[in-house]
């Protein structure tokens, strides 16, 4: 049946191939199995279970935690032409008895309730549905050790003791080891498939920035977003007051953004989400309570405000930039009040070792001095082979030092204060300052006063910030949060062991366009048919208003990149556009096609297109395979595919064997004998059943062309 699933996947989605390890869950879907799926946020865990339903007789009911989720999900789902409905408090009873009819009568392929209600409905509704499989989304949330833990999520493992021979597929974007075996337990999952993909999104660039100031951050964050116009992002904050006042401080500036936290109305909530979800508000600065129900593909950046408490929320929240593939930054910003006023927070309630190991692992990766990556998907069970390149610390790398003496100083200092001390006070008797409460308690007249007046405060706060991480220095909460001495730090101080330091990276002025970081790579893909790509997310624009859906359910940023790019021309050029399927090019392909027809005649569309050809001729003459081009491009493989058939056509490129064997050829020239058409892809694939890939049927078609002209001028000589 995978083949028939492929088929579903370009005729409702407009994608040609599965993603890494898509196939393999359908499939134990299919066999009626359980199973866990972790993939990354934008990974393509719905279609996990969204094809399987498309597939199999009766009704797959998902668990979702939020009506905005499953509201963004039934309405992109009733996009591409398929079947789905929720039941929820939006619903009047009316509506919710006419849903209910659909789903017995099989006219609803998915179903979406929260977890309270469909415990509410196990005895009562649950029975007389069809039911084919259960999909538990954010399965995280079940799971204590998980970094979102929900008590209503508990209830579900009665769904294995009512239904023991429906499958049940859990899916989640984050969850370490521990979490992964209690969602297991707590779900009662039997002998399930664990399916665990890559972590890595290489289109998100990883920052961390220590040591600035909130106030510096707001001028910073301003600069950021300024030279970013027309792009979304979403900036975390650990309180509300800091939400709103950032938020304050964007709209003096111009900038169009909305404050998300607990403090506010469900109604302004509800307001600001959908503001952002529909373009209206390009920036939210939101507490974690914002972004589980956020399906907003083109996302262009996150912020964080403050440290995250755990890898799990912070990989998560970055996760939501760049769902659409394209290139995406993040940005990460701590000091040493974030770390004091978290570890409070983790010390309270009966998590307090786990949660405190957590954010130790948080405070490593915010202090690495290594690829960044390798850290984050380390914390997942990968292992990366190389240093991504895509981070701060790749891109400049750390040096290190002896900071032996640095560190004696500070620990000597703190040590003559009988360590009643806190960070400030140690950095301001180190710099030797003139503040009235260090000359009340005479710390003036310590030996180490002024001992690093050549230092300034900020470096001074990264390196307290090291000595935490290397364990020469502990704070002691129950003291006022004063630091200690360890045993590593007395053996420092008293010469027994030397410290490597890593000498902070230089600030850099990001109000100066040309030391900005990652601007080359974020307007890269923009340097192409910028005007084509602002006429046709108009287009969009005009169609989302008009169906009161989210702009990027109609077709996702990348689908409008890739169509500026290549500027299709007929209806088989706009479906070989990955996202571009049969039942949304008919409700708006010929408009977009419009459009791009208009702006591209008396532009020399010939010339854009020998263009193209001639670069991806270049990369495949210095033997990089058809993905590598797609990579290097920032194009659909399915798109390269094309441009070597036309290449094969013209004798730039002289065969063609190693992408398409003879015999899938013959099959499709049998194909065409049968059906009488050599235009339409389309028409040959589905003769097929799609037991041949898209790209093959245009590589064959090519090969027939050639050999067939070869015929004509051979017959003409002789």
């Amino acid at each position: 049946m995978i083949s028939e699933a492929a088929s579903l996947l370009k005729k409702h989605y407009g994608y040609e191939q599965f993603r890494p390890m898509q196939a393999e869950v359908i499939q134990c879907v299919l066999d009626k199995k359980d199973s866990l799926v972790l993939m990354p946020t934008g990974g393509g865990k719905s279609i996990c279970f969204q094809i399987p339903a498309l597939l199999l007789q009766g009704l797959c009911l998902v668990v979702s935690p939020l009506i905005s989720l499953m509201k963004d999900q039934v309405d992109a789902l009733n996009s591409n032409d398929i079947p789905a409905a929720f039941l929820n408090s939006s619903l009047s009873f009316k509506e919710e008895e006419d849903i209910i009819f659909q789903c017995i009568h099989g006219k609803i392929k998915l179903l979406y309730l929260s977890p309270e209600r469909l415990v509410q409905e196990l005895k009562r509704l649950l029975p007389r549905l069809p039911i084919n499989l259960f999909a538990i989304d954010e399965a995280h949330c079940i799971s204590s050790w998980g970094h979102d833990f929900r008590p209503e999520y508990t209830q579900l493992k009665l769904l294995k003791e009512h239904f023991p021979a429906i499958p049940l597929i859990a899916l989640t974007a984050t969850a370490d080891k521990t979490t992964r075996k209690d969602i297991i337990k707590q779900l009662n999952l039997q002998n399930p498939k664990v399916f665990v993909a890559s972590f890595n999104r290489p289109n998100l660039s990883l920052s961390v920035k220590p040591g600035i100031k909130p106030k510096e951050r707001i001028k910073d964050i301003i600069a950021f977003i300024t030279k970013r116009q027309n792009e979304a992002g979403i900036i975390y904050c650990l309180s509300r007051q800091t939400t709103e006042k950032l938020t304050d401080a964007l709209k003096a500036k111009g900038i169009k953004a909305g404050a998300y936290h607990a403090g506010l109305t469900s109604k302004e909530r509800n307001n600001t989400q959908d503001n952002f979800i529909n373009d209206k508000l390009l920036v939210v600065c939101a507490t974690v309570a914002f972004g589980m129900g956020i399906d907003k593909s083109n996302v262009r950046w996150v912020i964080h405000f403050n440290l995250p408490k755990n890898i799990e929320g912070y990989y998560q929240e970055i996760g939501r930039a760049g769902r659409d593939g394209l290139n995406s930054d993040t940005i990460l910003y701590y000091n040493i009040a974030d770390l004091i006023m978290l570890t409070k927070f983790a010390n309270e309630g009966n998590l307090a070792q786990i949660n405190l190991e957590k954010l130790k692992r948080m405070q490593q990766f915010a202090q690495a001095d290594i690829c960044r990556r390798k850290i984050l998907l380390s914390y997942f069970g990968e292992t990366p082979l190389g240093n991504c390149g895509n981070c701060d610390v790749c891109e400049n790398p750390r040096q290190h030092f002896d900071g032996t003496v640095l560190v004696q100083k500070a620990l000597s200092a703190l040590m003559r204060m009988n360590e009643k001390v806190g960070t400030t006070m140690l950095i301001d008797v180190l710099r030797g300052s003139s503040k009235g409460e260090l000359k009340l308690n005479a710390y003036d007249k310590i030996k180490t006063f002024g001992a690093g007046a050549d230092i300034s405060f900020a470096i001074w706060e990264q390196y307290i910030l090291q000595m935490l991480n290397l364990g020469l220095i502990e704070i002691a909460y129950d003291e006022s949060f004063t630091l200690k001495l360890t045993d590593s730090g007395k053996e420092v101080l008293f010469g027994k062991i030397k410290v490597d330091l890593v000498q902070p990276p230089i600030k850099i002025d990001v109000t100066n366009e040309s030391k900005i970081k990652n601007t080359k790579k974020i307007y890269s893909e923009k340097n192409i048919g910028d005007d084509l790509f602002e006429a046709l997310r108009k287009l969009r624009k005009q169609f989302a208003e008009a169906e009161k859906l989210p702009a990027y359910i109609i077709f996702n940023d990348a689908t409008l990149r890739e169509m500026a790019t290549e500027k299709p021309l007929t209806e088989d050029e706009m479906l070989s556009i990955s996202g571009v399927g049969q039942h949304k090019f008919e409700k708006y392909g010929q408009a977009f096609l419009n459009i791009i027809h208009e702006l591209s005649y008396g532009i020399s569309t010939k010339i854009s297109k020998a263009n193209t050809y001639e670069e991806t001729l270049q990369l495949f003459l210095q033997n990089f395979s058809p993905d590598e081009i797609a990579r290097k491009r920032n194009i659909n493989v399915t798109t390269v595919y094309s441009h070597i058939a036309h290449l094969y056509l013209k004798d730039d490129i002289t065969s063609i064997e190693k992408f398409i064997k003879m015999e899938e050829i013959n099959i499709i020239k049998s194909a065409i004998a049968k059906i009488g058409d050599v235009q339409k892809l389309k028409v040959i694939y589905d003769f097929l059943n799609g037991k041949l890939d898209y790209f093959k049927i245009r590589l064959a078609l090519a090969f027939i062309e050639k050999n067939l002209l070869n015929k004509i001028v051979i017959n003409a000589v002789s």
